[in-house]
């Protein structure tokens, strides 16, 4: 599975991040978010697709994908929308329109909330963003992340090989398996999949879910009603929480919706992001 390139570097408050424009400049922005433990790879399809008629711009989180891996590196959620906040003045777009996909619904919410990034409208996709949040997998390392670190390099990677599986509901393409989780192999990979549990933090999404209410922009919620990780019923409860939000579930799709449903959740951000003009 090739082609897949993010050229740009940028350098933030916790790292380098890499990043790539696709379309042609002038065109409507529309920025796409990763989650975790993917990286920007898992909006490839959706990405070309929307190329077409925007701007399209997709960025690797500090700690993730092809992004800078370092001890002692700040990936947490309150840094990710920091960073965010930052690549987009040093993108100098004006109002564009966010696509945010599981952690990175989260930090979208807090780049608005919290540090005044301003958008045109917001989808937000199988998003962590209500308490409590994270699969049983991701909880129980979480409370126990040294002890999964030291994990012999072949276990470790059987383990994220299941867990990330675990994401998708009718089941991934092994090519695709093997680059979401090529990232988090050898020494730097294995200590940044760790790092990034251990600083996982609820408090950070306590601090914004109470300001839901205050959300003034378009927003669409798009849930796979076959998410284990965050079943469909925390879809409800934030789109109930957001003025105007409009939930879309995608039958047949887990919580990997690009991978599972690429056509139709390519079609539902089209006609969402067409009628904001």
């Amino acid at each position: 599975m090739t082609g897949w390139h993010l050229p740009e570097t940028f350098r933030s408050s916790s790292g380098e991040v890499r990043w790539a424009r696709l379309g042609r400049a002038g065109q409507p922005p529309v920025v796409l978010l990763h989650g975790t433990p993917f990286s920007s790879f898992v909006w490839r399809a959706v990405a070309r697709a929307l190329a077409s008629r925007y701007q399209v711009l997709v960025w690797d989180m500090p700690g993730y994908g092809t992004s800078e891996k370092a001890a002692g590196q700040d990936v947490s959620l309150a840094a990710q929308g920091r960073v965010f906040t930052e690549l987009l003045a040093h993108w100098d777009l004006a109002e564009p329109s966010v696509v945010a996909h599981d952690f990175g619904g989260a930090v979208a919410l807090r780049a608005h909330l919290l540090h005044g990034a301003r958008y045109r409208a917001l989808a937000l996709v199988d998003a962590v963003a209500l308490s409590p949040w994270g699969s049983p997998f991701f909880r129980l390392v979480r409370q126990h992340p040294d002890v999964f670190a030291q994990l012999p390099p072949a276990l470790h990677a059987a383990l994220v090989r299941e867990y990330v599986t675990s994401a998708s509901s009718p089941g991934l393409h092994p090519a695709v398996l093997d680059q979401l989780v090529q990232p988090w192999l050898g020494d730097p990979g294995q200590a940044a999949f760790y790092r990034q549990i251990a600083q996982a933090d609820q408090s950070h999404t306590d601090e914004v879910q109470d300001r839901y209410g205050e959300i003034e922009l378009p927003t669409l919620v798009c849930w796979g009603q076959d998410d284990t990780w965050l079943p469909l019923a925390r879809g409800e409860e934030l789109a109930a929480r957001i003025p105007g939000a409009r939930l879309h579930p995608v039958a047949g799709a887990g919580h990997l919706v690009q991978e599972d449903a690429p056509a139709e959740l390519t079609a539902t951000l089209i006609g969402f992001l067409e009628q904001r003009g």
